[in-house]
């Protein structure tokens, strides 16, 4: 297992990332009158997740607070999926398209998961630092 320095080194970060930046340019071909409703709301939904994994590794300090953010970008990453939802039934995206993104976003949900049920581990680090 490599030694995380950084947020950025986090493999659920870097794919919320990519992740978001694929819904980015997706939503491009959203019509415009979905532009501050869906297209706005997926995309910010979207990009919160990478944002609260950075605020959490700046708490790890306490593991409550580590863990509570990390519990907010899970639910970001669900908010995400529910946007997708609406997208599809829209018939904004494809079926295609929508199953590859809201396969990577559970794949997200459960990295992020798998953090709170071990935010011990994570913060262990930042104690002995």
């Amino acid at each position: 297992m490599a030694i995380v320095r950084s947020f950025r080194d986090l493999k659920v970060y870097k794919l919320s990332v990519s992740e978001s930046y694929k819904l980015f340019v997706l939503s491009r071909g959203f019509p415009k009158e979905e532009r501050y409703s869906l297209t706005d709301q997926v995309r910010r939904a979207s990009r919160a997740v990478g944002a609260l994994i950075a605020e959490a590794w700046g708490r790890r300090r306490y593991p409550a607070a580590f863990a509570s953010k990390i519990d907010e970008a899970l639910s970001e990453a669900m908010e995400t999926q529910a946007w997708l939802d609406h997208a599809v039934s829209c018939d904004y995206i494809t079926r295609p398209e929508y199953r590859t993104r809201d396969a990577a976003w559970q794949q997200v949900g459960a990295m992020l998961n798998k953090m709170i049920q071990r935010a011990d581990d994570f913060c262990k680090t930042a104690s002995q630092s």
